[in-house]
């Protein structure tokens, strides 16, 4: 036999091992997204928890604004609609599934928009680099809210976030346009582009950004009226309960015996009375001492890696938070997202402030729906549950800024130490 006659058969493949146990990890988080959001189903058709009800929201708010939208008008002199007229898109998609009622669409692109921010944390934690800890975020975070995420429309406007922030390292005009979209139905979602690399990166991705809200803006615009009316609502907004400065309020309610009131203004249980507009003066001037920080931030950032966009977006929208007039408990869904894809990145600083969200999520839902009628009536244990809430917050915040600028702005000191 010679030696061109014989026939060396190649060598197969070497079997991956780590492929069994990513297919039980994935398995796993499957299981139990199914398992959580079954439950959190149960308990929205259930909606007994609590004062009122979260479907009340759906029923009744997001029905009556669907009937106003499709004759071609944006709300007109409304002081619940608040909101980019980008808002109005997502609360006429329940149009596309028309076999279904308005209720029944709305949860089920609701529910729709969670399992694709799930499966796209699952898939970024599977790269180089990457870690399982944010789709575990994700999926054993959001049902801390109990049934609140699918009884409003921040579950679909989390999605175009952690798109964003997923797609604008590697296709940074695909994570800008997303971005741009998202900003034009909340706002906050034009943060998730803070932290994006020097150069080309940034340049793509806020270019997209602007013109893809540019374009759906023109689009918006030119198929509906009033379509910029929500600024008007926007701005006489008062302190919510639930806000930092209204948890001040509470205590001092509840300690000094301040004679404000709660009402029901603009969609939100507010405050009246003395000193609230110097509250509210307050809250603002804080987020413009937020927003220059993070300008500063922002100028003074020389080291970047993969987890900073997320850092950096994760780390804005919590200042935004917590110098808000205003943080409902749907905010919590924004910080759960952003914290996740945080976690996807083995090089995040921000772990301990995804840890500390987590009870902090809980904590929300205790205090709406669960506990609201303790909050808005001002006891001890409605004010203690909003001021531990609220403190929680804070830290995590300041966590967060503390994390972020020692890792990616402070500079190495004479003795090697940043």
């Amino acid at each position: 036999m010679t030696i061109q006659q014989l026939r060396i058969p190649a060598p197969s493949a070497a079997p991956d091992p780590g492929a069994a146990g990513r297919r039980t990890r994935y398995a796993a988080v499957a299981a139990t997204w199914l398992a959580t959001r079954a439950l959190m189903l149960y308990l929205l058709v259930d909606d007994s928890i609590g004062v009122g009800g979260v479907t009340g929201e759906v029923y009744v708010l997001y029905r009556q604004w669907y009937d106003q939208l499709i004759t071609g008008h944006f709300p007109y002199g409304d002081s619940t609609w608040q909101y980019p007229p980008g808002a109005g898109a997502v609360i006429l998609s329940p149009a596309l599934l028309p076999f279904l009622t308005f209720f029944q669409a709305f949860v089920a692109l609701t529910l729709a928009a969670d399992a694709l921010i799930a499966f796209a944390l699952v898939r970024a934690g599977a790269r180089a680099g990457g870690s399982p800890a944010g789709a575990w975020m994700w999926v054993g975070g959001l049902p801390l809210l109990l049934h609140l995420p699918y009884g409003r429309y921040d579950v679909q406007v989390t999605a175009l976030a952690v798109g964003s922030l997923l797609c604008v390292r590697r296709r940074p005009r695909l994570g800008g346009a997303l971005a741009g979209v998202g900003a034009l139905v909340k706002v906050w979602p034009a943060l998730t582009l803070l932290g994006t690399p020097r150069g080309r990166t940034t340049r793509a991705s806020w270019t997209a950004a602007l013109a893809s809200a540019g374009a759906l803006l023109a689009v918006l615009a030119l198929g509906f009226s009033n379509s910029l009316d929500f600024l008007r609502q926007q701005g006489n907004r008062g302190v919510q309960i639930e806000s930092v400065g209204g948890t001040a309020l509470q205590l001092a309610r509840l300690l000094l015996h301040w004679p404000g009131k709660v009402v029901y203004r603009y969609g939100a249980m507010e405050f009246i009375g003395p000193y609230v507009s110097s509250v509210a003066a307050l809250a603002l001037s804080l987020t413009t001492a937020a927003f220059c920080w993070l300008l500063l931030w922002r100028v003074r950032a020389w080291r970047w890696t993969a987890a900073t966009p997320a850092d950096a977006a994760l780390c804005a929208v919590l200042l935004f938070t917590v110098t808000s007039r205003v943080i409902s408990p749907q905010y919590l869904i924004w910080l759960l997202g952003l914290s996740a894809v945080c976690l996807t990145s083995r090089h995040t600083t921000q772990r301990p402030v995804a840890l500390l969200l987590l009870p902090t999520t809980a904590l929300s839902a205790l205090a709406f729906p669960t506990l609201y009628e303790e909050v808005m009536a001002g006891t001890a244990l409605g004010t203690t549950l909003m001021a531990t809430r609220n403190a929680l917050l804070l830290t995590a915040a300041a966590l967060s800024c503390r994390s972020l600028w020692r890792a990616t702005a402070s500079r190495p000191t004479a003795g090697g130490r940043s």
